[in-house]
């Protein structure tokens, strides 16, 4: 099955830095026309940018995956401009660390706005002209905390959990309208959201322990993973978390 992405169009909500960057440029290079979209405009300018340099074609649509209408007016002005949308990315998300004990109520229900609800915004916005597509993906990006618990990040990895339950109650709903929906669990990749708290700290290397690579990730190296599940050849694979961690969550012992 092909991994060609020509002739599609795709939306990736917190593509303008990070992990969600490096997707939608991926996207782009494989042929899609790519729809970068965040709440900074400077940044998406420069990330549509970059995919019109690859030969795409875009939208600048400064986006707030907080606010209903905000994901609506993305939705409605990429199909103005497109007609059709076949590939969803949500990738907007943030982290922050603090002792449970501490964690507010106002802190705990921002995290789960922008990280649970908002995916889910944007999976619910953009359900009929996906429904439409006849190849339609949405892909989550989850996190190793999907799986397992972080030493005082303990809303971030609720988040993170409950995408990826999510993730696989659309999948199974979905189905029968031609959606897969999918997630990438990243490992650990020095982004701007994560820089602070891995880049020369203990805990920084204590993950590179853990890591049988024994390295963080790049964020292209995710691209790979993107591709294949916005493509063809994921034409039978839904409701799944593919884990781009460098052996993380496999590991045991590593000496």
């Amino acid at each position: 099955m092909s991994l060609d992405l020509s002739n599609r169009v795709a939306v990736v909500i917190g593509g303008t830095s990070g992990i969600g960057r490096a997707i939608a440029l991926g996207l782009a290079e494989q042929g899609a026309d790519v729809v970068p979209t965040g709440r900074r405009e400077n940044h998406i300018e420069e990330v549509c940018a970059a995919v019109e340099s690859l030969g795409r074609c875009t939208i600048r649509v400064v986006t707030d995956i907080r606010e209903r209408n905000s994901v609506d007016n993305l939705r409605d002005k990429t199909l103005a401009a497109f007609g059709r949308v076949d590939i969803l990315v949500n990738a907007a998300g943030f982290t922050f660390k603090k002792p449970a004990i501490q964690i507010c109520e106002e802190q705990w229900s921002s995290i789960f706005d922008t990280n649970l609800t908002g995916a889910l915004r944007a999976c619910q916005s953009f359900y009929e002209p996906l429904k439409t597509s006849g190849r339609a993906r949405i892909i989550n990006i989850a996190s190793l905390s999907s799986f397992v618990g972080f030493f005082e990040v303990a809303a971030y990895c609720a988040t993170k959990t409950a995408l990826l339950s999510l993730t696989r109650s659309l999948a199974v709903e979905w189905a029968q309208d031609g959606i897969a929906v999918n997630a990438i669990a990243p490992g650990i990749f020095p982004t701007e959201m994560t820089n602070g708290i891995i880049t020369g700290t203990a805990r920084g290397q204590e993950l590179l322990l853990r890591t049988p690579m024994r390295r963080f990730g790049n964020p292209e190296e995710l691209v790979g993973a993107a591709v294949l599940l916005a493509s063809d050849g994921a034409s039978f694979i839904t409701g799944q978390c593919l884990a781009v961690d460098g052996g993380f969550l496999a590991s045991g012992v590593n000496s």
